[in-house]
């Protein structure tokens, strides 16, 4: 009867850490007014798909599937952010959908609606908490969030 509990509780857990985790990023944008560049909304996903996990965790809790499933989710929000991470610090260079230099500036059309829908660049940081860019928050909630999930693995496992 305990282990049911631990399992169920984790689940919760990365729940309220994913609903807080969009919550926190959709608040910043729409409140704030700061927007996000295509990584940053990139990294919302996995957030979105672990809430989804976790309700299936929480009926199906026997199964360990869920938490191999949320293992691949947050690892490839990881590396995800971990690029982003890298792009901020120029250990790495920006994919094209971060930038806005492929402008076809001779049809008006599309100069009109480059215009109205501009593009932040992934190398920009707007807004920082304690200091630490969004991305870098990201990742570090990842690898904690991955140290956690192995150690349930873990602990399911020898049980």
């Amino acid at each position: 009867m305990n282990s049911i509990f631990e399992i169920k509780k984790f689940y919760i857990t990365i729940f309220v850490i994913s609903i807080f985790s969009l919550l926190t990023a959709l608040f910043i944008e729409f409140f704030l007014g700061y927007s996000p560049c295509k990584l940053c909304v990139y990294q919302r996903i996995p957030y979105l798909i672990a809430i989804f996990i976790t309700f299936l965790g929480v009926s199906y809790y026997k199964n360990l599937i869920w938490l191999y499933v949320l293992l691949i989710i947050f690892f490839s929000n990881f590396i995800l952010s971990g690029y982003h991470f890298g792009i901020e610090q120029e250990i790495f260079s920006e994919f094209s959908g971060c930038t806005s230099n492929s402008l076809n500036i001779t049809d008006k059309n599309e100069l009109l609606k480059s215009l109205n829908s501009e593009v932040n660049s992934c190398k920009n940081v707007d807004f920082r908490i304690f200091g630490l860019s969004l991305a870098t928050i990201n990742f570090l909630l990842s690898f904690t969030i991955l140290i956690l999930i192995l150690k349930v693995i873990k602990n399911e496992k020898n049980k």
